[in-house]
């Protein structure tokens, strides 16, 4: 099989950490002025049911600021080089 060119695109795996990231910021953001709560059984003292409801809403805007990013600004995100080969039998495809 031989490579006749490369194909830049995206690097999913590097798109993660800015997802969580943006994510983070976005719950940052809006919980700022929240007041602080005191937890009165430590066994539940993480559940929140406010707080899940923007950490839900966090992802998907920072999801759908992503895609749109994506659509019409790809190279602002790293990118790797696809190879492209040479059309062949499907015995001769790299798996």
């Amino acid at each position: 099989m031989k490579v006749v060119g490369t194909d830049r695109r995206p690097d999913w795996p590097k798109l993660g950490p800015s997802i969580i990231i943006a994510t983070a910021l976005i719950v940052a953001i809006r919980t700022a002025k929240w007041a602080a709560k005191a937890s009165g059984d430590a066994q539940f003292s993480d559940v929140d049911v406010e707080l899940d409801k923007e950490v839900n809403f966090a992802v998907r805007l920072s999801v759908r600021v992503m895609h749109e990013l994506l659509r019409r600004h790809e190279s602002l995100f790293p990118q790797k080089d696809i190879p492209i080969y040479e059309a062949g039998s499907d015995e001769d495809s790299p798996k």
